[in-house]
């Protein structure tokens, strides 16, 4: 977080429950249309409803806007696993990974993004030294999306 405040003179940190600059429900982002330059949205989407946040998201960013995403995906499988019958945290542990889970995403996690509105989009894949300085999973995919 200190490394972007150094980098950029307008950086906020948002979070609906923890700590942060601004207090922002990313299903429903309080700010203006167009008015955001870059999102980061690391191991967000699947805590919540990722159509409504990606919807939020792509509205707030500015046209030369873009987003930069992160979320736990399993390569192998074609399609995103998630069950709304699935509710209990115990059960979320077991189906997707983590009590808060409401899903694991498949390779389709892409057309998720490109349904949002996003046209290009770039993955990078956290391998060797990226890893450990910037605090990345091993093989992790990093989407940086633009609306153009």
């Amino acid at each position: 977080m200190n490394k972007f405040r150094k980098l950029y003179s307008k950086y906020w940190t948002a979070d609906l429950f923890a700590k942060a600059d601004l207090k922002l429900n990313i299903e429903g982002i309080d700010l203006e249309k167009g008015s955001v330059n870059t999102v980061i949205c690391n191991h967000v989407l699947e805590h919540v409803s990722d159509k409504k946040a990606l919807d939020e998201i792509y509205r707030v960013l500015s046209d030369k806007g873009r987003l930069v995403c992160s979320s736990p995906i399993i390569e192998g499988w074609e399609h995103t696993y998630e069950d709304e019958s699935v509710t209990k945290a115990s059960e979320r542990r077991v189906h997707f990974g983590q009590h808060d889970h409401l899903r694991y995403y498949g390779r389709d996690f892409r057309d998720k993004l490109r349904a949002a509105g996003f046209i290009n989009i770039e993955e990078v894949t956290a391998e060797g030294r990226d890893v450990i300085d910037y605090g990345l999973l091993r093989g992790e995919k990093v989407f940086i999306c633009t609306k153009s």
